[in-house]
């Protein structure tokens, strides 16, 4: 395939993409292997300083891909020293073969990076159900590993190396102190479609120079995520892929924290959340086809798990999404969405807002409603929608895109 068919930029790309800075213990290579591209990288190598641990969240599907399943084995083992990511191909639905390929890759990998196959982190992206040539990495690896850079430029070519349909690059960075110790954490992550939160949602890779035992590193993850990754949707569908991997050098030097309550790790926390939203925004800011960027937020709920389903029920209703690509306010398809989610509402209390205009109130329009200041919302790059069930203080908040017919032409001919 060809990088010629690659799609034009969404319009809800970021105006500037931030330099990331170095990690220390951190070092990335690009590289072309040809693997389903033509013509631009399709493989990211990280090399991870001796003492680095790792943490992971994985997809929910019960048909996980190869590398999903060589990740949660090598999470058991605790240490990472190295990182092999590419693009074209998932290496899922691929039976033996797959986990053959992951073993190779794995171990072509190790020898570069002077390590054990159990030490090295692999995920992929692409095309299911075709066999990935581990052969391809041969030679590859071993010039990367001769060449890794901590900079800023090399940062920005390993977000570009694994995307697949996405139209543009997706990283974050931030700076933040444990105790008296500055400490970094850069991001990238890849996704467009078959997006839809149930753990992670496609590909992102996190680290920091931070000294922090595995386990304080998973619980931070898995907290984060709740928040982030498992708060936005494309499209309902779950990857068989999904990876999002944690890396902690140690190179930082900060005083110990055992426990992921320990109040120097607060800001640490909150950092790292942040970032995490961000990534997941950026996912759904590049929505395939996507021409809306939309946050929809529930309350008065039963509890935040209800208004959280209700909230996803919302923002994965294809007739919702189509409405908002066709900049009408149609609420009868939101009082339809918090219908089907099979969570307590009542009809007669329900409220819903289009931005700050009120649309419906207590089971009917608005007595106020202005379609004027309703389409003027429906007109906006951000349209927020929110709804008030009216029963207690259950709340959640969710980010989701539009859905166009560019959606159906990037997956009408994916595999051509």
């Amino acid at each position: 395939m060809s990088s010629s068919k690659a799609t034009p930029v969404s319009p809800l790309a970021p105006a500037i993409y931030p330099d990331l800075p170095a990690v220390r213990g951190v070092g990335l290579a690009t590289a072309q292997a040809c693997i389903r591209y033509s013509g631009r990288t399709d493989v990211l190598y990280v090399a991870l300083a001796e003492g680095t641990v790792a943490a992971g969240v994985f997809t929910r599907s019960k048909c996980p891909s190869a590398p999903v399943d060589w990740c949660r084995d090598a999470l058991h083992g605790g240490s990472a020293r190295a990182l092999v990511v590419n693009s074209g191909n998932a290496n899922a639905f691929t039976g033996l073969r797959g986990r053959e390929s992951v073993a190779r890759t794995a171990e072509i990998a190790a020898r570069a990076a002077g390590c054990e196959a159990g030490q090295v982190f692999i995920a992929s992206t692409g095309v299911i159900g075709e066999p990935l040539d581990a052969g391809k990495f041969e030679g590859v690896l071993a010039d990367c590993a001769g060449r890794v850079d901590p900079g800023a430029d090399a940062w920005a070519a390993a977000a570009q190396a694994i995307m697949t349909t996405d139209t543009f690059p997706k990283r974050a960075t931030r700076n933040v102190r444990i105790g008296d110790t500055s400490v970094t954490i850069n991001g990238i992550a890849k996704g467009a479609g078959m997006i839809a939160p149930d753990m992670a949602t496609m590909l992102a890779f996190v680290f920091t120079d931070a000294a922090l035992p595995q386990a304080v590193l998973q619980d931070v993850l898995v907290a984060g995520t709740a928040k982030s990754f498992n708060c936005v949707t494309v499209d309902g569908d779950t990857s068989t892929s999904d990876t999002l991997l944690l890396f902690a050098t140690g190179r930082a030097g900060n005083d110990p924290v055992n426990e992921a309550v320990d109040p120097r790790l607060a800001a640490f926390r909150e950092a790292l959340d942040d970032l995490l939203i961000e990534l997941a925004q950026l996912v759904a800011r590049d929505g395939e086809g996507a021409r809306k960027f939309v946050t929809v937020e529930v309350e008065g709920a039963e509890g935040d798990a209800s208004a959280h389903r209700i909230a996803m029920s919302i923002a994965n209703s294809p007739l919702v999404k189509t409405a908002i690509a066709g900049e009408d306010a149609n609420w009868g398809r939101v009082v339809m969405a918090v219908g089907k989610a099979g969570e307590p509402a009542d009809r007669d209390r329900l409220a819903i807002w289009f931005g700050d205009v009120r649309v419906a109130r207590e089971g009917a329009r608005d007595p106020d409603y202005s379609e004027a200041a309703a389409s003027a919302v429906m007109r906006e790059p951000k349209v927020t929608v929110r709804v008030d069930l009216g029963l207690s203080s259950g709340r959640a908040r969710v980010w989701t895109c539009d859905l166009t017919s560019g959606y159906i032409a990037i997956n009408g001919d994916y595999r051509s």
